[in-house]
């Protein structure tokens, strides 16, 4: 009994409600009567990301000389941002410690081995499975470019597994937020 007088209770009280809301207009005039009323919309957050690519970023395989420098610099993708409001461009690996390893040579390169940088002579920062800031506090944009660099660090050691021949991956997360 008690859940079919709530009920009721509660549609009544939703149909005064509902006429406390409306306005009426009414009259005998020529000129007939006006209601005012607003349009209102809301516009909600909205970004766009675009990553050029096949899905896959195509790093440069190191040669002797490579691995005396230490690194082998590649420029990342092209990126592409739209954001209606102040926007931050991230990225981290969803691999916890490894890059991911196709051969016979039982290879182990770290996640740290991919450094990166939003500017190929600027300072680069071991890739993590926490999302880094590639570029932050970024005006709204029709436009954005962000860019972003690569160096893959080796050891000058042909014998370390980290450079044992075979094929390495790693997927990273771009992520594109707008607080």
């Amino acid at each position: 009994m008690f859940k079919t007088t709530a009920v009721m209770a509660a549609a009544l009280m939703m149909a005064a409600a509902t006429s406390a809301d409306a306005q009426t207009c009414s009259g005998n005039s020529a000129a007939g009567c006006s209601v005012n009323t607003t349009a209102r919309v809301t516009v909600p957050t909205m970004v766009e990301l675009t990553v050029w690519g096949t899905g896959e970023i195509q790093l440069s395989e190191p040669t002797p000389a490579d691995l005396a420098t230490g690194y082998v610099e590649d420029a990342g993708p092209s990126i592409s941002v739209r954001s209606n409001r102040q926007w931050t461009l991230s990225v981290h690996t969803t691999n916890a410690t490894n890059f991911d390893y196709t051969g016979t040579e039982g290879g182990v390169k770290p996640i740290s081995h991919l450094t990166w940088s939003n500017t190929a002579t600027g300072t680069y920062a071991a890739m993590t499975t926490s999302s880094a800031a590639i570029v932050s506090n970024q005006a709204r944009t029709n436009a954005g470019a962000p860019t972003i660099f690569f160096r893959t660090v080796f050891t000058n050691d042909l014998s370390a597994l980290s450079n044992a021949a075979g094929d390495y991956s790693i997927p990273l997360v771009f992520t594109l937020t707008a607080p």
